[in-house]
């Protein structure tokens, strides 16, 4: 079970690397189901959890029933999906950007400067200061501050 919002997986995201952060809680060869808890109204760590292959999500505000039950379907290697999720699926699906396009919008909001950010994702700052750009343009957003403004709003960091 991974909480989204727990320091590694926070850190996994930032660093674009959610999917093996995933793939090492879930065990070696992925023999263990991976649920994971989600705060329903941030889309962004809802998609990487799927994105990941995530067998179950529940939300954090769930009744302890409900953790129950979706522990004990997930051990059994069925999916489940908490229903309170319906609405953060649906806008998870409407982000714009791109699993490595968050990666860099994330650490960006961090602050991390185009170098900082290209030393993580070990990129070119010329490949940085594109995915800016991209994010600035698909975002709608005047500049890179107002890219992580509207980001932020809408839950995708």
């Amino acid at each position: 079970m991974v909480d989204t919002d727990c320091p590694a997986a926070d850190k996994a995201a930032r660093k674009d690397e959610w999917g093996k952060f995933v793939a090492s809680a879930s065990g070696e060869g992925g023999e263990c189901g991976l649920l994971v808890l989600v705060n329903s109204e941030r889309p962004g760590p809802l998609r990487r959890a799927h994105e990941a292959r995530a067998l179950g999500y529940v939300d954090k505000d769930a009744p302890p029933q409900r953790l129950i039950e979706a522990i004990r379907r997930v051990a059994r290697k069925e999916r489940y999906v908490d229903d309170a999720l319906g609405y953060g699926f649906l806008q998870a699906a409407k982000i714009p950007l791109t699993e490595r396009e968050l990666g860099v919008l994330s650490l960006a909001a961090d602050g991390a400067s185009i170098p900082e950010i290209a030393r993580t994702l070990h990129l070119s700052t010329g490949t940085i200061r594109n995915y800016l750009a991209a994010i600035t343009r698909k975002t709608g957003a005047r500049n890179r501050v107002d890219a992580i403004r509207i980001s932020q709003c809408e839950g995708w960091v």
